[in-house]
């Protein structure tokens, strides 16, 4: 009761308004102008009697008589005590007395009289009529400016202007973008091509904020957070885009760089306000994007102890996600791909439930992909989805959206009303070569060690087991690369260390057919030296393929660490397995080189003639590879699997539908009557 007393008592005083103040500024100066001639010391106003007399006694050097009937007259320096008397030590140099008087005709007679009777012997002039108004804007324009000004950076200053909110004192608030419903956001789950496990994850959440009390009736409470993890490029920002179209719930979604600003607190100001913004608007979404810009795990600043604004911004997300009080209805989505860098305490249960990965597309995914960037493109029949597919091995989303925007502009490049098969073949290769440098000028020595080389990469990948299967070679220049070759490796879960054998020694079969056929050695061989020395750490050091370091994993997840996991005697020895490892596979590539020189020597020269070859060419020259079927079985047991999984769901699907319908209680006549 007294609480609500006092409450009533309050005097309810007006609010504070920079506008007043203005105003009374402008008033003020407004006076001050206004009174400025009338009180101005040389400045007297007498009668036009006293004016008459002043002319007689010979007092006036010059009148000035105006159309509104005011006359200024100017005082010679020897009357001005006459007139001003006690103050005549106070006035100006030019003293003015000022009357209101007869027409100017008059006024004329008057004083052409008192010239004839040698009393005035000053001039006379009769001005034109002024505008007052126009004087008024002239005197005050450099005040009217100057206030201007003062209250644009004063709005400014206060984040007012225009009702935008990037002000000095609004740059605590948060900088997330609101979608309400009905928003213009027109991305369904309908356009998330594959990602079916991660729709599913997120489609959940939605239907939580749809019907909740589906779950809560069971016990179920809603998840607080859900990370979305992945490589660039599948999908992430979209999924949330899916989410922000399909779900009846407002949606916030802002960077993790958002929260980053010069300003000491102003990280967790942001925060802050961000989840006040979402309570209020509860049940809804916050989504931040990349948030590993905010996120990353605390006492690992590389700056040394310097400013720690990035980690109490942090602080202040983990007490807002799951502290002290409680955020029901707020359900936080986030987005990296680097989960690795992230605070432990970020990812526990409680703030992130949820983990859902995205990877990269498998081939059925892709074709799902490449359906929905195909929808806006106007194709032939030529265009084969499932060679696309099946040509674009570890491409994400993005790049096979480009991979169609790339295609199209091609073919619109050379006048195509379609976009054709060849167009997404070159498209394909201009992402992943580069552009085409067909005018670059090579000698026919270099042409011919391009082709030795290239020739040798196709030799061994075609005569090895595990090695990815040769889709075509060419000696044109693409890119920074003199030259390049197609493979369509298989898309593997694990990878045995013979695999991994075999990859390593078509790699280097550049460099060995270089060494064997031409006696010596060149520059073209460092990208495919930089691939083996990396692959072959990774063995030893990290999945302890190694004869002296068996079973052994030196990966250090410490992204600060400026120590090896190991000894300087382990690091001896893990550099001398890796020698050995590239020697062995260098000298298993010149071996099978020398076997089939023959059949290398033919596909160099097919090489140098044509410039480019396909796998049916190295197919004439070396015959049908013996492991092609072993290939396709797999293929088709990975295509056999999918189909049985896609029929498993959607009859779970059908069945927790029909449990629904036979669960729902039915209403007959008679209860309608009662």
């Amino acid at each position: 009761m007294d609480n609500k007393n006092t409450n009533n008592n309050k005097v309810n005083m007006p609010k504070f308004n920079l506008n007043w103040m203005y105003m009374i500024i402008a008033l003020m100066l407004f006076g001050l102008w206004w009174g400025s001639d009338s009180h101005t010391p040389g400045n007297k106003a007498v009668s036009y009697s006293q004016f008459q007399e002043y002319v007689r006694s010979g007092y006036i050097s010059r009148v000035s008589g105006n159309e509104d009937k005011s006359i200024e007259a100017h005082l010679k320096p020897n009357a001005v005590a006459a007139v001003f008397g006690a103050d005549s030590s106070k006035v100006g140099r030019d003293p003015i007395i000022t009357s209101r008087g007869p027409s100017t005709d008059k006024l004329d007679e008057f004083l052409e009289s008192e010239r004839s009777a040698g009393h005035f012997d000053g001039t006379a002039d009769y001005p034109p009529k002024s505008d007052f108004f126009p004087a008024i804007i002239v005197q005050l324009l450099p005040f009217i400016v100057i206030v201007a000004i003062w209250l644009f950076f004063m709005r400014r200053m206060s984040g007012s202007a225009a009702g935008s909110a990037g002000g000095v004192f609004s740059v605590g608030k948060s900088k997330a973008q609101l979608f309400e419903k009905g928003s213009t956001i027109k991305v369904t789950f309908k356009d998330v091509a594959g990602l079916a496990e991660a729709k599913q994850e997120v489609e959940e959440i939605v239907e939580f904020l749809k019907e909740p009390q589906k779950y809560t009736d069971l016990g179920g409470k809603i998840p607080k957070g859900a990370l979305l993890v992945g490589p660039p490029g599948t999908g992430k920002t979209l999924l949330a885009k899916a989410v922000a179209g399909e779900a009846n719930v407002p949606f916030f979604s802002l960077a993790g760089s958002d929260f980053v600003e010069m300003f000491v607190g102003v990280g967790a100001s942001r925060v802050r306000d961000l989840f006040k913004q979402a309570k209020e608007k509860a049940p809804c979404i916050v989504f931040i994007d990349e948030i590993d810009a905010v996120g990353r795990a605390r006492g690992k600043n590389p700056a040394m102890g310097g400013n720690d604004e990035r980690e109490n911004t942090l602080n202040q997300l983990l007490t807002e996600m799951d502290g002290f009080g409680s955020n029901s209805g707020v359900i936080i989505l986030a987005a990296t791909n680097r989960v690795d860098v992230l605070d432990k305490a970020l990812l526990r249960a409680g703030r992130f439930d949820r983990q859902i990965h995205v990877d990269l597309p498998d081939l059925n995914e892709r074709k799902e992909v490449f359906g929905v960037h195909l929808r806006p493109i106007k194709i032939d029949d030529t265009v084969d989805v499932d060679l696309l597919a099946r040509q674009t091995p570890g491409f994400s989303g993005a790049d096979i959206a480009n991979v169609c925007n790339e295609a199209a502009l091609i073919a619109a490049r050379h006048g195509k009303r379609f976009v054709g098969k060849q167009d997404f073949l070159d498209a394909v290769d201009r992402i992943i070569g580069g552009l085409e440098k067909k005018t670059k000028i090579t000698t026919e020595e270099e042409r011919r060690s391009i082709a030795l080389h290239e020739a040798g990469h196709a030799t061994i990948s075609w005569l090895l087991e595990y090695a990815s299967p040769l889709i075509k070679v060419t000696i044109v220049p693409r890119g920074r690369a003199l030259g390049a070759a197609w493979y369509l490796p298989e898309e593997r879960q694990i990878t045995t260390k013979e695999q991994m054998l075999d990859e390593m020694c078509a790699t280097l079969g550049g460099r060995a057919a270089e060494d064997l056929f031409l006696g010596h050695i060149s520059s073209g061989a460092m990208n495919d030296l930089e691939r083996v020395t990396k692959q072959s750490y990774g063995m030893i050091a990290y999945l302890g393929m190694s004869e002296k370091l068996p079973n052994l994993c030196y990966y250090d997840n410490n992204e600060y660490s400026f120590n090896k996991p190991y000894s300087e005697k382990t690091a001896e020895l893990i550099d001398a397995e890796v020698k050995e490892m590239i020697n062995e596979q260098y000298a298993r590539a010149k071996q099978i080189l020398t076997e089939h020189k023959d059949g290398h020597r033919e596909l160099t020269q097919l090489l140098i003639d044509k410039e480019v070859i396909y796998a049916e060419d190295v197919e004439r020259i070396f015959g049908k590879r013996p492991w092609a079927s072993r290939s396709e079985e797999i293929m088709a047991a990975k295509e056999a699997s999918k189909e049985k999984a896609a029929h498993e769901a959607e009859s779970r699907k059908t069945a927790v539908s029909e449990e629904k319908e036979s669960a729902t209680p039915k209403t007959t006549g008679k209860d309608n009557n009662e």
